[in-house]
């Protein structure tokens, strides 16, 4: 089924996405776009490492 938008629903979208933009542009600071990148696929890196460990651990309790 094909996803409908309204006049409103689109504007909502543009307000997040600037919010959503102004609000990563605060948290990056000073760091230059190229390093930024870096950062966030550490991030990404960590929560993959995360949720595998919570994923093996509880694998490990239930036979266990």
């Amino acid at each position: 089924m094909a996803k409908t938008t309204t006049k409103k629903n689109d504007k909502k979208e543009v307000r997040f996405e600037k919010s959503l933009r102004d609000a990563t542009n605060k948290l990056r600071g000073s760091v230059e776009s190229l390093e930024y990148k870096h950062i966030v696929l550490s991030l990404i890196f960590l929560k993959f490492i995360s949720d595998t460990f919570e994923k093996r651990k509880h694998e490990l309790i239930e036979t266990g």
